[in-house]
């Protein structure tokens, strides 16, 4: 049995800590907005435990000329479930809440290790790959909402 709900920041950081800061420290998991009223988190959980996040920032980024635009940080799912379906399940959701709030686009910094999963799901990357200090090669990425 599996539900998605809108959970707080703070309830994002023991996923995040595990898949995307390992070896930091919990601090890290905090990122800039993640208090703001604008900003939504979702959480994936199976038997009452989460087992998957993603966040939504109301952020608009140069590379696009948009009316409403959300960008996808914190997308993470624990180890163990991955390749299940629950990734997928949360950028979906993601999608639909966007629409709701008459968003026209979604865009991220997708991990280089991830850009394969965003395509299968009808995202496209802009330009070229870049580092993110202390995380990373990413790609720009980006899908337009109906």
């Amino acid at each position: 049995m599996y539900s998605i709900q809108k959970i707080t920041s703070t309830e994002t950081y023991p996923v995040r800590h595990i898949v995307l800061r390992a070896g930091k420290p919990i601090e890290s998991c905090q990122f800039d907005g993640d208090e703001l009223v604008s900003t939504h988190h979702f959480g994936y959980y199976s038997n009452n435990q989460i087992i998957g996040v993603i966040s939504l920032f109301a952020i608009d980024n140069s590379h696009f000329i948009t009316q409403k635009s959300f960008q996808i940080r914190g997308m993470a799912v624990l180890p163990a479930f991955q390749k299940q379906g629950v990734g997928e399940a949360l950028v979906k959701e993601a999608e639909k809440f966007c629409t709701t709030q008459k968003a026209d686009l979604i865009w991220f910094n997708a991990r280089t290790s991830a850009v394969g999963f965003y395509q299968k799901m009808g995202y496209e990357i802009v330009g070229s790959e870049f580092e993110i200090k202390e995380v990373g090669p990413h790609f720009l990425m980006f899908k337009k909402i109906k």
